[in-house]
């Protein structure tokens, strides 16, 4: 079969790790983030077994993403204008710092909720300035033919991580107790900055600008996107289906506890499946990182992780949910790998942390009130109704989105075939 006709290309799904700088990051996410998803199965478990409320669990989870909402923008404005290097490393020793304080509190028996209200408002700050920073970060690594597998491959270790991290927090609880989760996350953290003390970054990609207002950068890169129709529908799609369909770290230990009957290693391999079915839908998206970002990735994942949502919502069987989580992570990574492979292929180099601050923005920012709606609804109604409910919303979401971005195109008059981005519109520079 010819190269215009093979569609798979498993040669090439892994050519942005032949590159030094990236593969020395990359190794160093892989192992920090099983620590990170570690924390977060740890810390939904903790909440639950303090306060046995669904609602208070969802507070949390939205204390976490406040500072993402708040800060987002500012930090993709210190993303674009110092050494990005610099901000990685600050914002990963605080999130190391912070996890063991927190396995402190629990050795020691003195956790209290607010402890974990504070800790998890402090987390949410440091990542509100690490995600932009360090999505912006990685095009910088590798040469630009590579920069779409390495955003996939990206985004492979975090599923990877979403897999393995869940199990391990769950057999860690069972076996050492809770704090042992966090203590781990906490080590977790010197393998990137170890692999970030040995990356060599190239001088054009420490931007060193003078001293600039930083409103009027803000307002270029939004203009930026205002101005490109598949970049808009990009942002407002991520931001629909993340308010209402992408709150599993809230219902899933309700669902696993009140509906399926778990302990603690049963939520652990639940959420694992997920990270499973997302795993190997990263692997998918890398052979597949040649053909460029597609539309159809981008609305089917988002339409296949809602009807997976419904199944799961439909279940009390435990086999069956861990199926439905596995095909809802696969769903999930293609919808969220398309949209980030699409902004950033899309965006210059100095917009792109700005840019990438929006898309975090929109991806994590609105888990404050989505986890908050999906909590209360879980109280109210309980998990499956409020797991059901979301993903309806989310499905109207999708196709109202794609109406726009089809409108949008006829008045641009460019071909908007549903498989193809090309012909993307440039926006004009503000």
């Amino acid at each position: 079969m010819s190269n215009r006709t093979t569609v798979l290309r498993l040669p090439h799904a892994i050519d942005s790790l032949g590159e030094r700088n990236f593969r020395l990051f990359w190794l160093g996410q892989a192992v920090s983030l099983m620590g990170t998803w570690m924390q977060s199965t740890a810390q939904g478990w903790l909440v639950l077994h303090l306060t046995n409320s669904a609602f208070l669990l969802g507070l949390v989870t939205s204390i976490q993403f406040l500072p993402l909402f708040l800060f987002s923008l500012p930090a993709g404005e210190i993303a674009d204008r110092l050494p990005k290097k610099k901000v990685l490393y600050a914002t990963q020793c605080s999130m190391m710092l912070l996890a063991a304080i927190l396995g402190i509190l629990i050795l020691t028996g003195t956790v209290r909720y607010w402890h974990i209200l504070l800790l998890a408002g402090l987390l949410g700050t440091a990542n509100a300035f690490d995600n932009p920073t360090r999505q912006s970060f990685v095009p910088g690594l590798v040469e630009k033919k590579n920069i779409m597998n390495a955003i996939v491959l990206n985004s492979a270790a975090v599923q990877g991580a979403r897999m393995v991290g869940p199990a391990l927090a769950g057999l860690a609880i069972g076996r050492w107790g809770m704090a042992s989760s966090f203590f781990l996350n906490a080590a977790s953290f010197i393998t990137v900055l170890f692999g970030l003390l040995l990356i060599r970054v190239p001088a054009k990609a420490a931007e060193k600008q003078g001293k600039i207002r930083p409103w009027p950068r803000i307002a270029e890169g939004l203009h930026y996107i205002r101005h490109s129709p598949p970049m808009l529908s990009t942002i407002m799609l991520m931001g629909l289906v993340s308010t209402f369909a992408i709150n599993f770290t809230v219902l899933v230990p309700v669902l696993a506890k009140a509906n399926l009957g778990q302990g603690a290693e049963g939520y652990g391999f639940l959420m694992s499946a997920m990270g499973i079915g997302a795993l190997a839908g990263a692997i998918i998206m890398a052979m597949l990182s040649h053909l460029g970002p597609r539309r159809l990735f981008l609305y089917g994942g988002g339409t296949g992780l809602c009807l997976f949502q419904i199944l799961l919502a439909a279940t009390d069987n435990y086999r069956l949910a861990f199926l439905a989580l596995g095909l809802t992570g696969w769903m999930s990574v293609t919808f969220i790998t398309s949209a980030n492979t699409r902004l950033q292929v899309e965006t210059t180099d100095n917009l792109r942390g700005r840019v990438m601050s929006v898309y975090s923005l929109v991806f994590l920012g609105v888990n404050l009130p989505g986890s908050l709606l999906s909590g209360f609804l879980a109280h109210i109604w309980g998990a499956p109704a409020a797991l059901a409910a979301g993903a309806a919303a989310g499905l109207v979401s999708i196709a109202a989105v794609f109406a726009w971005e089809q409108r949008a195109a006829a008045r641009a008059g460019r071909s908007a075939a549903p498989d193809s981005d090309a012909g993307v519109h440039r926006p004009p520079p503000a």
